[in-house]
């Protein structure tokens, strides 16, 4: 994630912490040290650090669980609204995206849990409107924040992990896309409710409804891409007419490339037109500023670009570039050569495409079943 530290690494996954994170202890420290001084401002910091090692905690329940499906987790992002387990896919199974989705919260319980058995916590309701005062222990204030994180996480919407676990129950009986949509529906309901109540009660109920609108609408809109593109042959939206890139090329002539074409990523390809890497807008951006306009392209471009074989189906295509984070994905022949592209932007005019279609139409390998 942009403008976030990586602090370390623990079981293979990155830790990262966004700088607004950074920003928001700083905020914690001040804020209470004007309130009660120097002992106050500690307390409230470690508190607040604390929590978020709870946090952590959390979402390497996530983590942990979708390794056992053979789900790559990258990363984990610590922001000021929690925190971010970054998985290179969700698991369809509706039973492994429960268990996925569950053990999240389920973490909270056992930390709650040990606290109040091992020591001492007490889990009244009242603590929870003084986890900002020194006056309520540290323990019995962690205990109840944790009880607090296991039932906000499980309202039933996107992206919290309530929304997920309903999904996985809908897509039994209903199947992955129809859940999806029922799950995102109740999602984007709640978020109105969550506004109207932030209204009259707290400016954060308003963005917590943003926050959830948008992510709900986001799940929505992906889950019908990929039922769209399944069965789909990647050449029928691949782009073909774009410019390539040699690696001895001069960044001016790249330069020369961008300005002349709409192209925002160049593929570059060795003699046999194989793809060797990827220049993108900020690749050439940077290389104009550090190496100067007589480097060449090989030293600037991000080597490597993920690749799918010609014949392969569009969902596939639309996986590797959700897993691998890729601007691009290139669409080669059996021998290795260069052929299409696809790219975030192709993405963008299939959902274009798929909202236009009228219900129950077919256009080309196109569709959008009755009742979508």
């Amino acid at each position: 994630m942009a403008w976030s530290l990586n602090i370390g690494r623990i079981a293979g996954t990155e830790i990262r912490i966004h700088f607004t994170f950074l920003l928001f202890l700083i905020w914690i420290f001040a804020a209470s040290y004007a309130a009660g001084g120097t002992a106050a401002a500690w307390d409230s910091t470690v508190f607040i650090i604390l929590l978020f090692g709870c946090v952590l905690l959390h979402e390497y329940g996530h983590i942990l669980t979708a390794r056992v499906f053979g789900v790559a987790t990258p990363d984990v992002t610590l922001l000021p609204i929690g925190g971010v387990a970054r998985l290179e896919r969700i698991p369809e199974e509706p039973y492994q995206e429960f268990l996925v989705a569950i053990a999240g919260p389920a973490v909270n319980v056992v930390i709650a849990f040990a606290l109040v058995a091992f020591a001492g916590a007490s889990l009244d309701p009242q603590h929870l409107a003084a986890v900002g005062s020194s006056g309520v222990s540290m323990v019995d204030r962690l205990a109840i924040v944790n009880v607090f994180l296991v039932l906000f996480n499980l309202i039933p919407a996107f992206p919290m992990d309530g929304g997920r676990v309903l999904r996985a129950l809908l897509a039994i009986p209903l199947g992955f896309v129809r859940a999806t949509q029922i799950a995102a529906t109740i999602g984007q309901i709640l978020a109105f409710v969550f506004g109207i109540l932030g209204l009259f009660y707290s400016p954060m109920l308003i963005l917590i409804a943003i926050f959830v609108y948008l992510a709900a609408s986001s799940e929505a809109h992906l889950v019908a891409l990929r039922s769209m593109s399944r069965g789909v042959p990647v050449g029928a939206a691949m782009v073909t007419q774009f410019v390539t890139l040699a690696p001895e090329d001069e960044i001016e002539h790249a330069v020369q490339t961008l300005l002349r074409t709409s192209q925002g990523e160049f593929p570059v390809v060795d003699g046999d037109r194989k793809p060797v890497g990827l220049l993108t807008r900020n690749d050439l951006i940077r290389a104009i500023k550090q190496l100067g306009p007589d480097a060449r392209v090989g030293d600037a471009m991000s080597p490597g670009i993920p690749a799918i074989g010609q014949r392969r189906c569009l969902d596939e295509a639309f996986k590797v570039l959700n897993e691998k984070q890729a601007p691009a994905v290139a669409v080669v022949d059996s021998d290795g050569r260069l052929t299409g592209l696809v790219t975030s932007e192709t993405i963008g005019e299939m959902i274009m495409l798929h909202n236009a279609l009228p219900s129950g139409i077919r256009f080309g390998p196109w569709s959008r079943p009755a009742g979508a």
